[in-house]
């Protein structure tokens, strides 16, 4: 009886660590796959000619109508696949901003989104009507805080991320109008063309630079930030 437990738990033992080993060898192949999607990007925009600002011409990391936090012309970039819905994106804000403030001169953010939650389409439709206002920081900022109440991943109460906006300032009824605009209908659409063609499945994706991270953390991000800017200031 014993043997017989003992050659049962052996042969479970050999399925996990075959399980395990195939798991990560599927999740190498994914981050490689995606590794190289993001170098020709990189190496597409950089072959193009720069805009009358001195910024690249836009590419699947970064379009013009990505809302920037930071110089326009920081050596360093974040790029920033971001869901309003997603609790783990709520808890990175807090970080990136402290990124930004650490590095005022070397740092920017681009924020993309990544709307893979319900409702979710329907809020960052929400934060591009906030930006015709001038209110997208206060709203974004209302919007995570009120992220609990709201985010219900299998009903999410929309209303209540209105009212967030709303007491941030935003003209709920002009932004609810605005939200349903041809314009912001193809941001929307430009960005999730964008992150499949990328392969970005989880929120938040970070991309430093073109780089994404080796392992998820906020330790990583902070050092791979670092890294980027000795580089630039080389």
């Amino acid at each position: 009886m014993n043997s017989k437990k003992i050659t049962v738990a052996a042969l479970v033992a050999i399925v996990l660590m075959f399980f395990v080993l195939g798991m990560n060898a599927y999740q190498k192949r994914v981050q490689n796959s995606q590794a190289e999607k993001v170098n020709q990007v990189v190496k597409e925009s950089t072959a193009q000619p720069a805009t009358p600002s001195g910024s690249q011409a836009d590419n699947r990391l970064v379009r013009f109508h990505s809302p920037v936090f930071g110089p326009r012309n920081a050596p360093v970039t974040i790029v920033e696949f971001f869901d309003p819905a997603c609790e783990t994106c709520r808890a990175f804000y807090p970080i990136v901003k402290n990124i930004l403030k650490q590095y005022p001169n070397d740092v920017r953010l681009v924020v993309r989104y990544a709307p893979f939650h319900a409702g979710s389409d329907q809020v960052v439709k929400l934060l591009e009507a906030a930006k015709l206002q001038d209110k997208y920081l206060p709203v974004l900022e209302m919007v995570l805080a009120a992220q609990p109440q709201w985010a219900d991943h299998g009903k999410p109460n929309l209303d209540l991320a209105y009212r967030a906006a709303q007491e941030a300032g935003l003209d709920i009824a002009k932004a609810q109008a605005d939200a349903q605009t041809p314009a912001i209908d193809a941001v929307l659409k430009q960005d999730i063309e964008d992150l499949t063609a990328l392969e970005v499945t989880k929120t938040p994706t970070f991309f430093v630079n073109g780089r994404g991270l080796p392992s998820f953390g906020d330790q990583q991000l902070m050092a791979l930030v670092a890294e980027e800017v000795a580089k630039a200031r080389k």
